[in-house]
């Protein structure tokens, strides 16, 4: 005798994890429930909104970060989202997701479709195990060049003082590495193109870095 209750809601929802698969399957991660936008938020980029979520969007201290379409051949999420129109970028991190535009963008449509689009996916969930790319090449996440206890060092800093704070921007950023005494970041999320973090935000952590860590640090974007 059929179950009702499973051919109804749990055949529809098991259904559209079906459907629904992203880059968490390529993370060890499984769909397991519709997301929520709890809200959106604006940045101190004007063409950059950051959607709150009710669940996480990236592996706890992962971020992924999208300049591009190409970048997220394997994300459909990701790939769905640049195909609304005027979107520029994409940045995932912990229980959020912010998405820049163009500067002609109609801001309240391009976060009408985003909220759409985020709830009709099922919520991810994570497992420790590391994620593909890293288990084929376990140095990819390294940062190229310079002192390891001195990059270890930068980066503790970073996560204490300062990516907090962009996180709650909307926005992130990575350690390309360390070339002789200049020190090589990218900004992602809302500070990938926000005229403040090629500004006043880099002067403050070049500022940090040299009174923390060495007086002779120059910190440029890549």
């Amino acid at each position: 005798m059929a179950n009702p209750w499973f051919d109804g809601p749990i055949r529809a929802i098991a259904w559209q994890s079906i459907r629904t698969k992203s880059a968490f399957d390529r993370q060890s991660c499984y769909p397991v429930w519709a997301m929520k936008v709890t809200s959106i938020q604006p940045t101190p980029n004007p063409n950059a909104f950051k959607f709150l979520m009710d669940q996480p969007m990236a592996q706890p201290g992962k971020t992924m970060a999208y300049a591009k379409p190409e970048q997220a051949k394997d994300d459909v999420l990701a790939q769905a989202m640049f195909a609304i129109p005027d979107v520029e970028t994409l940045f995932f991190c912990d229980n959020f997701v912010t998405v820049s535009m163009t500067a002609e963008a109609d801001w309240r449509a391009v976060a009408e479709q985003c909220t759409k689009l985020l709830e009709s996916h099922v919520a991810p969930t994570f497992s420790p195990t590391a994620t593909t790319e890293e288990a084929a090449d376990p140095l990819a996440s390294i940062p190229q060049g310079g002192d390891p206890e001195v990059l270890a060092k930068i980066n503790a800093l970073l996560d204490d003082r300062v990516r907090p704070a962009l996180a709650g921007d909307g926005g992130g950023l990575q350690v390309l590495g360390l070339d002789g005494k200049t020190l090589l970041i990218r900004y992602e999320g809302a500070c990938g193109s926000c005229p403040s973090s090629t500004a006043g935000t880099l002067m403050a952590i070049q500022n940090l870095l040299q009174s923390e860590v060495d007086d002779d640090l120059v910190v440029t974007m890549a």
